[in-house]
């Protein structure tokens, strides 16, 4: 049996972030194209763990590597729409975690789009897993989903 996603609402999601659109985010057809739904997925959890301290993105010994990802749409955003990025931990594992992120039009009641990445955590240098350091899991401890 299959699992049809569908919208979720705002509640599903433990911390918001604002996006501004831009004129160059819209496609021939008049909305924002797709492959930029992944660059704010990137810019809401990178958002959230630099300004929680958790991420050092330049001089960090631990980084995050994308595995995985998935996007699923439900209703067109388009420029000069303001939207809001809902985010939660859907899994916190020993050095990855599943990241999930709704994208809401600003004060919509669900998702225009809903989807997931997966970070998992290297070591800068060797690019081999380790452990989430304890700043990460502290700081993504207040966005695990709850059931």
């Amino acid at each position: 049996m299959s699992h049809r996603p569908h919208p979720e609402p705002r509640g599903a999601y433990r911390h918001f972030m604002p996006i501004q659109t831009r004129w160059a985010d819209n496609d021939t057809y008049g909305h924002v194209n797709n492959v930029v739904y992944y660059g704010w997925f990137d810019t809401a959890v990178n958002g959230y763990l630099i300004e929680a301290g958790a991420l050092d993105i330049h001089a960090g010994t631990v980084i995050g590597l994308v595995i995985e990802t998935r996007c699923n749409y439900f209703a067109s955003l388009a420029f000069p729409q303001k939207v809001e990025a809902g985010l939660r931990v859907a899994h916190l594992g020993r050095s990855s975690v599943r990241y999930e992120v709704g994208l809401f039009a600003q004060g919509a009641p669900e998702t225009a789009a809903a989807g997931h990445f997966i970070h998992v955590y290297v070591d800068r240098a060797t690019r081999r897993p380790v452990e989430l350091p304890d700043a990460l899991r502290a700081a993504l401890q207040p966005l695990i989903a709850t059931a």
